[in-house]
């Protein structure tokens, strides 16, 4: 019962400090002894038993296996095998988001390496590792951009030589200029219309990706992670694929 005493402390004097105090009105202040939230502070033991039961279920439904993988999925490299497994499993759920919602198809996926936060080893994929590396509450979007737009796109990647993941795409460069750059394994028309699959985060120019903002934004409302999760399921044993996306030649 110690903490919540505490916490009701503290919210006493928060209210008491939100009160107007008149210039005629005298307080009486004194000096308190600041709390270190530490070790030191002993766990409420009538919450934790609370808790229990919670707290096993999550953790036997967070330790479920849902996919395997007999390699370490990193997001080390241009073309990371992360990177572009979870570039493509954007692209899929998108593609298929599309084909029924805008009896269209998705052109290319991108998302960003620094929204995968942690790594994958070798062995079972637990429903807590993708947790892990996605915990945010990302939403897919899929951005409508003219193919005169998406040069703004291709540079972005000559500027920054940053590996983030993408997927049905490929940008070359060479000491920092744009050499070849490739949608679904064809050059980009300018006057053609593209779908790209990409995050909320990045679609209203995260990681200084302006290029999205010339576009229009169609949500999903399809959690990145939940999509992720799917795809691991459908999946009993992962085999990411390893093609060059991210060509740059010369990087420093």
């Amino acid at each position: 019962m110690k903490n919540k005493f505490l916490l009701l402390g503290i919210a006493l004097i928060a209210l008491s400090a939100c009160k107007t105090v008149s210039p005629l009105q005298v307080s009486n202040v004194q000096t308190q002894k600041n709390i270190s939230i530490n070790n030191e502070l002993k766990n409420d033991e009538e919450f934790v038993k609370f808790i229990e039961p919670y707290k096993q279920r999550l953790d036997k439904e967070m330790n479920q296996k849902i996919s395997y993988t007999n390699q370490d999925l990193t997001k080390q490299g241009d073309n990371s095998n992360l990177g572009n497994l979870l570039a493509d499993y954007t692209f899929d759920g998108a593609e298929e988001w599309a084909k029924t919602n805008l009896k269209k198809n998705i052109d290319a996926a991108l998302i960003n390496i620094g929204g995968i936060r942690t790594t994958i080893g070798k062995g079972d994929i637990l429903l807590k590792s993708v947790f892990e590396v996605m915990p945010f509450e990302n939403e897919v979007i899929i951005v409508k951009m003219k193919g005169s737009d998406l040069q703004g796109l291709f540079d972005y990647y000559a500027k920054t030589q940053v590996n983030n993941p993408v997927s049905h795409l490929y940008i070359e460069t060479d000491n920092g200029q744009i050499t070849k750059t490739l949608i679904n394994g064809k050059t980009v028309n300018p006057t053609q219309e593209y779908l790209i699959a990409t995050s909320d985060y990045l679609a209203l120019g995260g990681d200084n990706m302006k290029f999205f903002l010339k576009g229009e934004s169609i949500p999903t409302g399809i959690k990145l992670r939940d999509l992720f999760i799917d795809y691991f399921k459908k999946n009993p044993e992962v085999i990411p694929n390893t093609d060059v996306r991210l060509n740059f030649i010369g990087k420093q």
